[in-house]
């Protein structure tokens, strides 16, 4: 019998995030969809709580580096590694959670081709709609803080639905990896439940 260290260094990269390490590859990809959140946050009360001036909310990371966040570059950065990230996480997924995942990458995929679009307008120095700034196919409806703050919404909430199933204990049978919290001792069992 192979033991479970000579097992898990055969496997490839993709069988590894989706397996062994599945479950910390999860939390770091939380890690950093959270950090992102917080600086749409920041970002957020700069307009509506501070009623700063739009061109200057640019969020925490605009204090350090303005210039960064007034390029496409980071922003279209961000939404490519948020998609890879739920690509490449997807085929850990089984049962309802899949679909709950497989909805947050079809929607991060939307997400990512508006990120391109703009970064395309910043390169050309051609912008749709005849605007002065680059410019998303929806933001001539939604301003474009809000209109992305949605967005990662969206994107959030089914991860959120689908990580959340994932670690059901009764997923433990279903899932190659170790994700799934393990059921509760029965006596405790029977407390949790009053």
């Amino acid at each position: 019998m192979v033991a479970s260290s000579e097992r898990t260094s055969t496997l490839g990269i993709m069988d590894k995030l989706n397996g062994p390490w599945h479950e910390r590859a999860l939390w770091v990809y939380l890690a950093i969809v959270i950090l992102h959140w917080i600086e749409h946050l920041f970002q957020a009360a700069q307009i509506w709580i501070f009623e700063m001036p739009r061109p200057e909310a640019l969020g925490a990371l605009g204090y350090v580096f303005p210039w960064l966040v007034r390029s496409e570059v980071m922003h279209f950065g961000y939404a490519l590694v948020m998609f890879i990230g739920l690509v490449l996480l997807l085929p850990g997924f089984r049962g309802a959670s899949r679909g709950w995942w497989l909805a947050s990458t079809i929607i991060q995929g939307w997400h990512l081709i508006e990120h391109t679009t703009l970064q395309i307008q910043a390169i050309v120095g051609t912008n749709l709609f005849g605007s002065p700034v680059p410019t998303s196919f929806l933001q001539p409806f939604i301003p474009r803080p809000e209109l992305h703050l949605v967005y990662n919404l969206i994107v959030f909430i089914p991860m959120i639905v689908a990580m959340w199933l994932h670690t059901r204990p009764d997923q433990d049978v279903v899932n190659e990896c170790t994700c799934a919290a393990p059921p509760l001792p029965k006596a405790t069992a029977g407390l949790a439940s009053a």
